[in-house]
Formats: C-alpha cells, sequence, structure tokens
C-alpha cells in the first residue's frame, strides 16, 4: 500500500512541476509579446544629449515663415557622424509658428528606429538626438517621419510628413 501511495504522489508532484512551468512560459511569453508589440516608449530626454529644450531654432527665417500658411515641417539634406557615435548631431524639433504639436520618429530606410520623441509643442525641440543604437560605417538612407497632432489631452492624430536625407557615418 505504501509503494501505491508513494507513486501516486510522484504522479501528483510532477503534474504539478509541468502545471507551474507551463503557466510560467506562459507569463513570461505574454511578457515578451507585450514588450516587443505594445510597449514602445520613446527615448527619454532627461539627460544633456537629447534634452528637449524650449526655444528651439528651426534656422527658417521669420520673414519668410509669416509668408508660408499651414504646418512647417523641418527639412534635411544630409547628416554626418562618426561611427560607433551614441547620438546624432540633427535638429528636430516643432517650430513655434505651427499649431499642432509633432511626435518625430528618426528611422532608416529599413525601418530601424533609430530615435522617437516625446511629444513635441510648437517651439520644442533638440540638436542632439541620443540613438538606440550604433551604426556601422557607410551610408544610408534615413528619414524623419513627424506625426502631427492637436494640442488638447486627446492628440488627435492628423496629418504625418516624412523628411528623407543622406546619413554618412565616417
Amino acid at each position: 500500500m505504501d509503494n501505491t501511495k508513494e507513486k501516486s504522489n510522484k504522479k501528483l508532484f510532477i503534474i504539478s512541476l509541468i502545471s507551474i512551468l507551463v503557466v510560467a512560459a506562459l507569463v513570461i511569453g505574454g511578457i515578451v509579446v507585450y514588450n516587443s508589440f505594445f510597449a514602445e516608449k520613446p527615448t527619454s530626454s532627461d539627460g544633456v544629449v537629447g534634452k528637449v529644450t524650449d526655444g528651439w531654432e528651426t534656422g527658417i527665417k521669420e520673414e519668410s515663415s509669416k509668408q508660408k500658411k499651414g504646418v512647417q515641417i523641418p527639412g534635411y539634406s544630409t547628416a554626418e557622424m562618426n561611427s560607433g557615435d551614441k547620438s546624432l548631431h540633427l535638429s528636430i524639433g516643432n517650430p513655434k509658428d505651427n499649431e499642432c504639436g509633432f511626435y518625430a520618429t528618426l528611422k532608416l530606410d529599413d525601418g530601424t528606429v533609430l530615435y522617437k520623441s516625446e511629444l513635441l509643442k510648437p517651439g520644442y525641440g533638440l540638436t542632439e538626438v541620443p540613438l538606440s543604437k550604433t551604426l556601422a560605417k557607410g551610408t544610408y538612407t534615413a528619414m524623419v517621419v513627424y506625426q502631427c497632432v492637436t494640442l488638447d489631452e486627446k492628440e488627435t492624430p492628423l496629418n504625418a510628413a516624412e523628411s528623407e536625407f543622406k546619413l554618412i557615418v565616417k
């Protein structure tokens, strides 16, 4: 009788252990899926590099910006950096005359996201962009995607614009 009870206890222990492992695997899998698809957060701007500031200058002459109607989008032709750099000197921001907010995403043409901004209100921007990864030497096609949103609590999406440029890594 003791032998039968011992076998029954072993079976119960093995079933319990397998159940715990399955539940643990499901929880870990759920966390990985959530972090991969749903928990994409903007790059922090708390450090010196990548600090979003008020009074960001677009370089657009005041006279020419008054004549234009609609949303102003910064444009770029080329940017250069050294291989291994963790930041890029590029002026990303929202011109002060705009009446909407921007979320800016710096990415390569293959879809690699190098930076995502917090909400950029009119007049806010940065000139040293912290990168999510370093790049090897070469010439890349890159772009800043500006997603325009309303400035109310809802941040309703408006139009988007892309500003493509050549990124040279030395």
